[in-house]
């Protein structure tokens, strides 16, 4: 971890509109910026360097001022705060993702226990699994120093996957082959169950 080159990024806009306060903060967060003791902070990349210098330009056209700087912190211990800012930001993510797998599972879990074996399930449940894969790509993304939770929520979103293989199987087969269900359909509800845990 030493001797990592930052950018220091801060900026100042006109009380209104408020669109633009929210729009360079939405810019900050994609990028992966976390907020240090009031300066934006990322690790130094030419694509951050141009990605920043686009951003200013938006500023100024909503009449405000900013400033990037390229530095290193002058102690460890500064230097494992900023670190540990970007883990701790990118674990929030990964968490959120974790209990969003959850739900998933539970949705999946109370079809079943429904017996709600339609393909516009298949359907809908497909459309979640594809908004949690794409989460996770934007979070691995900006995941800058690999948050300790990056594991377990790709771990989370395989058994998503997983479970959902299992339904649309179970789907098909009660489209297919009704009265035929009953061992997949077991075998799913355990897989729903080891999903959770």
């Amino acid at each position: 971890m030493s001797n990592i080159k930052w950018l220091f990024f801060s900026y100042s806009l006109p009380a209104e509109p408020s669109k633009a306060r929210v729009y360079v903060w939405r810019q900050l967060q994609k990028l992966g910026a976390v907020n240090f003791q009031s300066t934006w902070v990322l690790p130094y990349s030419n694509e951050r360097i141009t990605e920043i210098k686009r951003l200013a330009e938006e500023i100024e056209r909503y009449k405000g001022e900013s400033l990037l700087l390229e530095g290193k912190a002058l102690d460890a211990k500064q230097e494992e705060r900023i670190y540990k800012a970007f883990a701790d930001s990118r674990n929030e993510e990964y968490q959120e993702i974790i209990e969003k797998c959850e739900d998933y599972f539970k949705e999946i879990a109370f079809e079943i226990e429904r017996k709600n074996f339609i393909f516009a399930e298949v359907e809908e449940n497909e459309e979640e699994l594809e908004k949690l894969k794409q989460w996770l790509k934007k979070v691995e993304k900006r995941d800058l120093v690999g948050a300790p939770l990056k594991k377990a929520a790709a771990e989370k979103i395989k058994a998503c996957e997983k479970m959902f293989d299992g339904f649309a199987k179970t789907v098909y087969l009660h489209t297919h082959h009704k009265g035929k269900i009953d061992k997949p359909v077991e075998k799913l509800k355990k897989s729903a169950a080891k999903g959770r845990k």
